[in-house]
């Protein structure tokens, strides 16, 4: 069975740092690309960082520069470090899991809330 469970969430004042995690298990973690994603209320799921297998990191604009995603594959485990958080990065935070086979195998995790007051 596959799971991914996220931790480190909660609130914090504008201007301060989260490190999200995400344990893996059930899958090979090696071989899977990781990714952060995230939803706020009455929005769209949007994409935050990636990471792939080869270790290959993508950002979304909004958080360039100021979020860093990590991998630890003898942990199974992806990292989200937030930097200068402000209150348009609250949201509900997800790990999500997925490669390519003959399609796409993908998983997530059950979310994380990340509250960033002004």
């Amino acid at each position: 069975q596959v799971q991914l469970v996220e931790s480190g969430g909660g609130l914090v004042q504008a201007g301060g740092s989260l490190r999200l995690s995400c344990a893996a298990s059930g899958i090979i973690f090696s071989i899977n690309n990781m990714g952060w994603y995230r939803q706020a209320p009455g929005k769209q799921r949007e994409l935050v960082a990636t990471v792939t297998s080869g270790g290959s990191t993508y950002y979304a604009d909004s958080v360039k520069g100021r979020f860093t995603i990590s991998r630890d594959n003898a942990k199974n485990t992806v990292y989200l470090q937030m930097n200068s958080l402000t209150p348009e990065d609250t949201s509900v935070y997800y790990c999500n899991a997925w490669r390519m086979t003959w399609h796409k195998l993908e998983y997530w995790g059950q979310g994380t809330q990340v509250t960033v007051s002004s």
